[in-house]
């Protein structure tokens, strides 16, 4: 594992320190973790550059579903209706 060594300013530190103490983890854990966060996000915000990474990305979102066949889409459009008519909670 590597070290690597920060220049913070004083208050930031001590904000930082705090935050990590709330939520149990030590300053350097919490560091990590709020680097990780952050190239999480990246990631998901990333645009798609290519009609590879298009493709990619769709064969990631079908592998997440699962095998099966998707339902269909007039039945969702009438249960939507019918709950609105019913007065049930949107959904």
């Amino acid at each position: 594992m590597a070290r690597v060594q920060l220049i913070i300013p004083d208050e930031d530190r001590e904000r930082f320190v705090r935050q990590a103490q709330r939520e149990g983890l030590t300053f350097s854990a919490w560091l990590r973790a709020a680097a990780r966060d952050r190239l999480e996000a990246r990631e998901r915000d990333r645009r798609f550059q290519t009609r590879e990474d298009l493709q990619r990305f769709f064969e990631e979102c079908d592998a997440r579903e699962g095998p099966g066949v998707e339902p269909d889409w007039d039945e969702h459009k009438r249960a939507i209706e019918e709950s609105r008519i019913k007065g049930l909670p949107n959904v």
